[in-house]
């Protein structure tokens, strides 16, 4: 703690407690949990397996500050590329065993997760997908890329990402390999300083669960069938492990309760009366208890399957703490540690630790906007944190859409873990901050997210800067964004912006319209005004309510159409319903929230909801009147609907507008360049101010 802080309020105490995992004391009970991207053995990348010093620092700078118990993102066992095991690779754990010396330094303590693979998960790519459905070119790249290994699943089933490819059935032959490499990599791990591994994962849908999980797993052999032979190869991985390792080396299970699952690729809602297909409550029981006889010695535990994925990777929809109440019942029938992740909010997390319903809490993402978090709350500075508002934008943004495989850019896919909000995760030699050469007057014009950004980002490389703000509050567009009652990390975010400002010498001028930037008293000058709606051309346009509108207040009554299923309308869409209105969206595309960058996990979300509580979708639809009580639609065919309501929501995109787009001391950052994300808002608004 340091000196002259407050002390941590007392309701978080029964954070700060030490725990056993095994015979391993961790110091607190805050878990960093896993994330894809984040492995010390390297991401995806062409180069093959190497010891990843931007995930190292990532993990040093958070233990640093106060993290009990870290756990780096799965380390595939087999490269990815090129197909070397990773206990082929000696000298990268050479260097793994310097790093666990810096990071025992901490008095934190970290395990390694390793990872059976993903099978029908493997988030195959719109790329790599092409390749591996034609023999001859499934062949030519197999001595680079397997993907027949990537994806060899318990039995023949369809791709979760790809529909249109078949998983092979993994042989034994490959089980006993993989098995084999489990304990081999962990001993060495175990030699490398490394204070525990995880095995991954009867969790989430992934190999080892499709195998324990009988919707999935239709062999006949011993690894499927029964109870005990669907869950043999993570019973034989654990056994595998200690005989390396010794029967006191610490194994952690990544695991999920329930799998949240009504059937292929279609989740459960929070709260849903539905027939489970994946592992349900009674199985899990007995599975936990099996599990930990094999010889696990903790229990990392969430809910869901990829085809659930909001579960384990919750959106801003799903309720905090929304895995707290099955991973608490499931602790009943073990007796080793059992930690609870899924949007946990500290008060609760501390509550239920000391209440003795879990052990620990696990946190991850909120890891990737601000390595402090701890620090800061054990200092009682709450308001400091700059919360995680669930968007996947920079650090998982696997997206899919009907008829696409994972439409992620590739250079998304080679670096996951990193952070729309904080540009500097995983990314410290692309984005840091230095003082600048020569301190300049910057005008910043603009007090959205990415005026706001940049403002700071000037300051605190030592410019005088003045933003200006033709409203009476800073926020921008994102004030009707973050208006919604899902969206209160958004709104603390604003908060936390506006109370940032205040730290740095930042001239701010609210109600303040510039016309003539030459008359502003700077060197440079950054526009940060934003984007305008679009409009449609159609008739009758001029009575709908543009979405900010709406999103700002306008009232409107209970049948309402939302003309636009991007995920700004079917945002809107969702918050209608959830007002207890009647929602219809009418989009062009041939299927909802088709933009890629937009996480599976977000939009699976609102896709299932809309289904299970039976909102009306018309896709490849289009609007072609807008009336006073209703729309009219046509369909692909040119067929017609008339649909009636009380009001119509326009949500069709934005065009930007900057005041001014050109000039040699003007930049133009943001959606007033190109229309985008709070990724792209945030992530340029460092490019600019970094260079001036």
């Amino acid at each position: 703690m340091r000196k002259g802080c407050v002390q941590m309020d007392q309701k978080y105490q029964a954070l700060f407690t030490p725990w056993k995992i095994g015979n391993v004391e961790i110091k607190n009970r805050i878990v960093m949990c896993p994330m894809g991207g984040t492995s010390l053995f390297g991401w995806f990348e062409l180069t093959g397996c190497h010891f990843d010093k931007e995930a190292a620092k990532l993990f040093l700078e958070r233990a640093n500050n106060n993290v009990g118990l870290i756990i780096p993102g799965i380390a595939p066992l087999r490269d990815t590329f090129w197909g070397k095991w990773l206990w082929q690779n000696p000298k990268m754990f050479e260097e793994l065993k310097v790093f666990m010396d810096e990071i025992h330094k901490t008095g934190a303590k970290l395990f390694v997760q390793l990872t059976a693979g993903m099978g029908r998960s493997w988030a195959i790519t719109e790329l790599v997908a092409p390749l591996h459905k034609n023999k001859f070119t499934r062949a030519i790249v197999k001595p680079i890329i397997d993907t027949s290994h990537e994806l060899a699943s318990p039995s023949p089933q369809k791709s979760r990402w790809a529909h249109d490819i078949e998983c092979p059935e993994m042989t034994v032959e490959q089980i006993h390999e993989i098995i084999e490499a489990f304990a081999k990599t962990a001993k060495l791990c175990k030699d490398a300083g490394v204070d525990g591994v995880e095995v991954h994962a009867v969790h989430e849908g992934y190999l080892l669960d499709q195998f324990a999980i009988e919707f999935f797993n239709k062999r006949t052999d011993e690894y499927g069938g029964n109870f005990e032979n669907r869950y043999r190869f993570a019973a034989e991985v654990v056994k595998a492990i200690k005989e390396s390792c010794g029967a006191d080396y610490p194994v952690s299970l990544r695991y999920s309760v329930e799998s949240k699952m009504k059937g292929f690729c279609e989740g459960a809602m929070p709260g849903e009366d539905y027939v489970e297909v994946g592992r349900n409550m009674e199985e899990s029981e007995k599975a936990a208890k099996y599990l930990q006889d094999a010889g696990y010695d903790m229990l990392n535990a969430d809910n869901g399957t990829y085809d659930s994925w909001y579960w384990a990777h919750p959106p801003m929809y799903m309720p905090q703490n929304c895995n707290l109440e099955d991973v608490a019942h499931i602790k009943k029938f073990v007796d080793i540690p059992v930690v609870c992740a899924g949007r946990m909010e500290p008060e609760v997390g501390a509550q239920a630790i000391a209440d003795g319903r879990i052990d620990a809490m696990g946190v991850a993402r909120q890891f990737l906007v601000d390595p402090e978090w701890v620090s800061k709350l054990i200092e009682d500075r709450l308001e400091d944190i700059k919360p995680c508002i669930c968007c996947h934008s920079g650090c998982f943004n696997f997206s899919s859409s009907k008829g696409h495989a994972n439409t992620q850019d590739l250079t998304d896919t080679m670096g996951l873990a990193r952070c729309a909000l904080n540009p500097e995760t995983m990314q410290s030699k692309k984005y840091y901050l230095t003082p600048a050469k020569k301190a300049k007057k910057i005008a910043v014009i603009g007090g959205g997210i990415g005026g706001m950004e940049a403002a700071l980002v000037c300051a605190k490389r030592g410019h005088a800067v003045t933003l200006y703000e033709k409203s009476d509050k800073l926020g921008g567009v994102f004030i009707a964004a973050s208006a919604p009652s899902f969206k209160e990390k958004d709104r603390a975010l604003i908060a936390w912006y506006i109370r940032e400002l205040k730290k740095y010498p930042i001239e701010v001028k609210l109600n303040t319209t510039v016309t003539d930037i030459a008359a502003l008293d700077a060197d440079e000058v950054i526009v940060a005004t934003g984007a305008v709606a679009k409009k449609i051309p159609i008739k009758g346009a001029e009575l709908a309510v543009e979405a900010v509108d709406y999103l700002l207040g306008q009232e409107v009554g209970d049948n309402v159409v939302v003309i636009g299923g991007g995920l700004t309308g079917c945002e809107i869409a969702y918050d209608l319903y959830l007002k207890g209105k009647r929602p219809v969206i009418v989009e062009m595309e041939d299927d909802l929230i088709t933009t890629k960058g937009i996480c599976l996990a977000n939009t699976s979300y609102l896709r299932d909801f809309f289904k299970t509580n039976q909102v009306p979708v018309h896709l490849e639809s289009r609007t072609t009147e807008i009336r006073a009580d209703g729309v009219t639609v046509a369909d692909k065919d040119g067929n017609t609907t008339e649909i009636p309501a009380d009001n119509v929501i326009l949500s069709v995109g934005y065009t930007p507008a900057p005041i001014v787009s050109k000039g040699k001391h003007v930049h133009v950052v943001g959606d007033a360049s190109k229309v985008g994300n709070l990724r792209t808002v945030i992530w340029q608004a460092w490019d600019v101010a970094m260079k001036l």
